[in-house]
C-alpha cells in the first residue's frame, strides 16, 4: 500500500523501525563476503520481523542473489526465485517472523530502488527499505529506514513517487546484549586503558553531537532562505529540544556549574600533579639503579684484570725460576 493521504503520511512518520544486533552483523558479513575492497558495489537482502504498526521489529534478515550495471543503474537483476525457497526454509525454523521489508549498503538512495520496492510488493503489503552503512563515515546510528509514498500535488499535476525517512533505532533482547558484549570483548584493543577508552567514547559521542547540530544549523538555514519548505513537525521537536537546555542567565545554575566545573578542574590538576610526581621519582630511581649497575659492573671488570695481572706474574715468576734450575744444572755438569 502506497501512502497518499495526509493521515498515511502522518501515520508513516510516526513508526519507528527497530533494528536487531543480528541484522547488522549479518548484512556486514553479507557485503565483506560479496563484495571487494574498494568496490562501490551494494549488497540486497530481505529482512525478517513483525509489523506491529507504529513499531517494526526488524530481528532477522537473508542476502539475495543481486547485480546492476554500474553505469546504468537502472540495469539490476534480483532472483526472486531464491526468495521463495529461502522464506520456505525460514518459515519453518521461525513461524513468528515474517517478511516485512528489505536493505542494501547503499551508502545512499538509488535510482532503482523504486522499481526494487515495487517487486518486493509480490511479497510484502507495506515493505520498509533499510539502508545500512556498512563504511560510515561519520559517527551515528549506521542505518536509514523509508517507506516508498506518492507525493500528490497542489497544482494538479502527475503524483510522483518518492520515500518517506522513518526514524530508527537500534535495541537488542538480553541474549544479544551478551553476545554483543562478548564480540567487543574479543576485537577489543588490549593496548588501550580503560581510561582512554572512555575518553574516546566521549570524543565519539562529541563528534556525532556536532554532526547532528550541523544538519539542524544546514536545514534552518535552508527554510530561511526559502530553499526548503517549513515542516512544522520539525519545528515542534527542535523547539522541545530546546527548552530542555538550562537557562545560563540563571546567577545561581551559572554559579552552580562554576563550581562543579573547578571542583572536577582541582582533582584533573592534583592527579596531574601525583602522575608528575611519580614520573620524576620513577625516572631517579631508574637513574640510580643503572647508576648502581654500571659501579658494580666496572669494580667487576676491574677485579678480573687484577686477577689476571697476578696469574700472568706467577706465570713469569715460574718461568724465571725453572731457568735459573736450567742454568745451574748446565754449571754443574
Amino acid at each position: 500500500m502506497v501512502a497518499t493521504t495526509t493521515e498515511q503520511l502522518s501515520a508513516l512518520s510516526n513508526t519507528t523501525v527497530v533494528v536487531h544486533p543480528l541484522v547488522l552483523l549479518s548484512v556486514a558479513d553479507h557485503h565483506a563476503r560479496s563484495v571487494p575492497r574498494g568496490s562501490s558495489k551494494r549488497v540486497v537482502g530481505i529482512l525478517l520481523g513483525q509489523d506491529n504498526g507504529t513499531t517494526i521489529n526488524v530481528a532477522n534478515s537473508f542476502g539475495i542473489p543481486f547485480e546492476e550495471d554500474e553505469k546504468d543503474t537502472k540495469t539490476w537483476f534480483l532472483d526472486h526465485n531464491y526468495i521463495d525457497g529461502m522464506w520456505e526454509m525460514f518459515k519453518k525454523v521461525n513461524a513468528r517472523e515474517r517478511m516485512i521489508g528489505w536493505y542494501h549498503t547503499g551508502p545512499k538512495l538509488r535510482a532503482s530502488d523504486q522499481e526494487i520496492n515495487d517487486l518486493l510488493k509480490r511479497y510484502i503489503a507495506r515493505p520498509v527499505m533499510v539502508i545500512v552503512d556498512v563504511r560510515p563515515q561519520t559517527v551515528g546510528i549506521p542505518t536509514d529506514a523509508y517507506f516508498a509514498v506518492e507525493e500528490i500535488k497542489d497544482d494538479g499535476t502527475e503524483t510522483r513517487k518518492t520515500f518517506l525517512h522513518v526514524p530508527s533505532a537500534i535495541e537488542a533482547e538480553e541474549a544479544e546484549e551478551i553476545g554483543v558484549e562478548h564480540l567487543l570483548r574479543d576485537i577489543k584493543d588490549s593496548t588501550t586503558t580503560t581510561l582512554a577508552t572512555r575518553v574516546a567514547e566521549q570524543l565519539a559521542s562529541l563528534r556525532g553531537l556536532q554532526s547532528r547540530l550541523g544538519d539542524i544549523q544546514s536545514y534552518l538555514v535552508d527554510v530561511a532562505s526559502g530553499k526548503m519548505p517549513l515542516n512544522h513537525q520539525i519545528s515542534y521537536h527542535l523547539q522541545d529540544a530546546l527548552n530542555l537546555l538550562p537557562d545560563l542567565n540563571d546567577q545561581e545554575l551559572t554559579q552552580s556549574f562554576a563550581t562543579t566545573t573547578n571542583d572536577e578542574m582541582l582533582v584533573v590538576y592534583l592527579s596531574s600533579l601525583l602522575r608528575a610526581v611519580i614520573a620524576l621519582h620513577a625516572l631517579v630511581d631508574n637513574k640510580a639503579s643503572i647508576g648502581r649497575a654500571e659501579l658494580e659492573e666496572s669494580k667487576s671488570e676491574k677485579e678480573k684484570e687484577k686477577g689476571k695481572g697476578a696469574k700472568g706474574d706467577e706465570k713469569e715468576k715460574g718461568e724465571k725460576d725453572s731457568s735459573s734450575k736450567t742454568s745451574s744444572e748446565d754449571k754443574g755438569l
